[in-house]
């Protein structure tokens, strides 16, 4: 029985015909990405912005009742709350800002807790309260703050790391595509202002690290190739590379987006957002190892000598030495 191939051996797609459009388009988005993150910002959970975040389940009505509950709790004077859907229309997450003096005096999130959930069972017996999470506004900086080095520190050792087992230009393709996918999984977090917390920067930490093994793949079969062919056209050489690693890539990702798809359409709605930032990054991943980690590669002027070792002074003597015993 001849077993169903997703990519045939034979298969030799010239993806570096069309480098300059993907890679117009690549640099709009990342740009696109940056200006929403700076106009819509991003809606940053109570991990980041502190405060308290009340979820809130009510399982007798179809769609829950904002307006009135945005009315009913400020009428409180802990002042205007944010309320939001948390998945289902009757699942909503209530934001507010910790009172004044919280980050000494622990009693007065709570006593603010206890007050705003009793005011939602009295007004509406079928509110469930699924949890409340309070986070002090020192702790909230520190962690973006925090979340934000280890995003940046992992980008820079992943590629140092590339440029010391490859050459600076592997390096530098690595972190540039690397960019690109967290750059367009954060501007999508911008564009549909979902919940962004410490849960998404773990997606895109995990993202970050199956991106880097995708690229190194398809990094280590051009290193092999530019050694072994070596009279070889480069744009032949990067789209012959890409093609013989192209069935990896292609069945590794859609094995992996096949069971987040699971999740994000049967799995609780508590990491859909992360399921969500890691479906979107490894579809974004797989497209930036196939059409971008090459073209960058000519564009810093990689060639076949970039692997032959330098002759020394010393090394050509004893080759000549050689030639002529």
């Amino acid at each position: 029985m001849k077993l169903l191939k997703l990519v045939p051996d034979n298969t030799n797609i010239k993806f570096l015909r069309w480098q300059w459009p993907f890679f117009i388009v690549n640099i709009l988005a990342m740009i696109a990405s940056v200006v929403l993150v700076f106009t819509n910002g991003l809606n940053l959970g109570v991990d980041f912005v502190g405060g308290q975040m009340i979820r809130v389940t009510f399982e007798q009505s179809a769609e829950a009742p904002v307006a009135e509950l945005r009315g009913q709790i400020g009428e409180l004077g802990f002042g205007e709350p944010i309320i939001q859907q948390f998945g289902k229309p009757n699942e909503i997450s209530i934001r507010m800002k910790l009172p004044e003096g919280a980050d000494d005096d622990a009693s007065l999130a709570d006593s603010m807790a206890r007050k705003i959930t009793s005011t939602l069972k009295a007004a509406h017996p079928d509110a469930r309260i699924d949890g409340i999470d309070s986070v002090s506004g020192k702790v909230s900086g520190e962690l973006f703050t925090t979340g934000m080095q280890a995003m940046a520190a992992a980008m820079v050792a992943i590629s140092i790391y590339i440029w010391v087992r490859f050459e600076w230009q592997f390096g530098v393709g690595a972190l540039f595509a690397l960019l690109q996918d967290v750059l367009l999984t954060v501007g999508l977090f911008a564009l549909t202002q979902m919940e962004f917390d410490l849960n998404i920067v773990a997606a895109l930490l995990t993202l970050i690290g199956y991106s880097l093994n995708d690229k190194i793949v398809v990094y280590d079969r051009i290193r092999e190739n530019l050694k072994k062919y070596r009279r070889m056209p480069l744009p032949e050489l990067l789209d012959l590379s890409v093609n013989e690693t192209l069935s990896r890539t292609v069945v590794t990702s859609l094995s992996l987006l096949i069971t987040l798809f699971a999740l994000l359409v049967l799995g609780p709605d508590v990491i859909f957002g992360f399921t969500l930032a890691i479906t979107v990054g490894i579809f974004i991943g797989t497209y930036s190892s196939i059409f971008m980690s090459a073209p960058i590669l000519i564009w810093l002027r990689v060639n076949p000598s970039s692997f032959v070792p330098t002759e020394t002074d010393l090394d050509r003597q004893e080759r000549l030495t050689r030639e002529r015993g």
